[in-house]
């Protein structure tokens, strides 16, 4: 059978998407593209705001109005929280947001049997990590290796915790022999993920934490670059910094999740930080790691935000001088503390507080690249990008462009010798 698969969402998502894919190939079917006639469509749903909902259900219209008579499945989270939704969109085989190789066989019972098919647990009480493949598609030169699943933090606007359950970890064994194996199959970079990757290690019995396990990763893989996912400023100590800042193959960019910079947005948030913590975490990894890209997620326009707070969040973003800060007007979203606070903006002013945002955001983003002309940095070429460059991305996540063709996953020193679309212009050393 043909499967084609659709993927909304984080990239614990794109994980969890590639790791379908490979046991599908692995059972001897086939993959096609999702515009094509497939016999399979899987939709990978996101629900983290109403707006991923929205989406969810156009992709899923659209999948069944194209394909009257293929199987269609739906996983993830929006189906985890919403499966009477889902069920009203003429689906065949719902799932939640576990049991991805039971889903699959699920799929197949549904198109030998011709019937429907709904399995979705309650996610609350798992308590287990489910060991998935790591990998993709041969055509892809970075992997994500998935380490963590589910939240704790029960932030005020978030559903998520609701959707993936409690923290569950991998043995720090398993990611490392998971992350041999992706090294061996030819991946020169690997990006660590999870929902909350900052907790891992909460509920293994060792209790290890975050930093015995990049250390343990960029150890037993020296000629990799790890990356990692987004991370929670507690995580960032002294510690943390000193005994990571020794692995070349780290790579200085860290995605320091942010949300508010004012102090009274963040406690009506309930994020477990304020200001004065986050800056301390931003000092020390310019400390440790010079030159370091830090980049962030801001939502403006949260229930209850003054002017003076956005002011105050967008003066602070500019403090950490953020390499890239991606911007979210706030999406009130059912089932949570936030939806049901005072003080809700309106559509168009949370717009507006968004353009604002975004222009800080630009004017960080070009002094970032400005400060990388004349440097020289290892690029991990990808693909092709037009006009005889080909594209790829420096240890610190800057978009690298550079003179050249059949450099498809082959590191390369460029000098930089200016800016170019959205990103840098360099041209390759040999």
């Amino acid at each position: 059978m043909k499967f084609a698969f659709y993927t909304l969402g984080c990239k614990v998502n794109q994980y969890e998407t590639q790791a379908m894919e490979q046991q599908v190939l692995a059972m001897g079917h086939t993959l096609g593209c999702f515009e094509e006639a497939c016999d399979c469509y899987v939709i990978n749903t996101c629900t983290v705001t109403a707006v991923a909902d929205k989406k969810n259900r156009a992709v899923i219209r659209r999948c069944r109005r194209q394909n009257p008579r293929a199987i269609i499945g739906v996983c993830g989270c929006y189906a985890q929280m919403q499966p009477q939704q889902v069920r009203a969109l003429d689906v065949d085989v719902i799932s939640g947001s576990a049991g991805r190789e039971a889903f699959i066989h699920r799929m197949l019972l549904s198109a030998k049997e011709k019937r429907r098919i709904e399995q979705v647990d309650p996610a609350l009480q798992r308590r287990d990590f489910e060991l998935l493949p790591a990998g993709g598609l041969e055509t892809r030169t970075r992997a994500m290796l998935k380490v963590q699943d589910g939240c704790n933090n029960f932030c005020s606007y978030c559903i998520i915790p609701y959707a993936r359950g409690p923290v569950r970890s991998a043995p720090l064994e398993t990611a490392v022999a998971q992350g041999l194996t992706l090294a061996k199959a030819g991946y020169r970079e690997i990006v660590v993920t999870g929902i909350e990757i900052a907790s891992w290690g909460w509920d293994l019995k060792d209790r290890g934490n975050l930093t015995d396990l990049v250390e343990s990763l960029c150890s037993a893989l020296p000629e990799v670059r790890i990356r990692l996912g987004s991370l929670e400023p507690r995580v960032v100590t002294e510690e943390f910094c000193r005994r990571l800042s020794r692995f070349s193959n780290l790579c200085p960019q860290f995605h320091l999740s942010l949300q508010s910079g004012s102090d009274a947005v963040l406690t009506r948030m309930r994020r477990k930080y304020h200001t004065e913590r986050y800056l301390q975490s931003v000092t020390l990894l310019r400390t440790f790691f010079p030159g370091c890209a830090l980049t962030t997620d801001l939502i403006v326009g949260f229930p209850g935000e003054t002017e003076a707070e956005l002011s105050e969040s967008l003066s602070f973003a500019r403090q950490c001088r953020f390499a890239a800060m991606h911007v979210f007007p706030y999406s009130r979203r059912p089932g949570t503390p936030a939806a049901e606070m005072p003080g809700q903006l309106s559509k168009t002013e949370k717009e507006a507080r968004s353009a604002r945002a975004l222009a800080v955001a630009a004017e960080l983003e070009q002094a970032y690249l400005t400060e990388q002309v004349g440097k020289i940095l290892e690029v991990l070429f990808e693909e092709p990008a037009g006009s005889g460059l080909y594209a790829g991305h420096a240890p610190n996540y800057a978009k690298v462009y550079a003179p050249g063709s059949n450099l498809h996953n082959v590191l390369r020193p460029v000098a930089i010798t200016g800016m170019y679309q959205d990103g840098l212009l360099g041209e390759i050393l040999e």
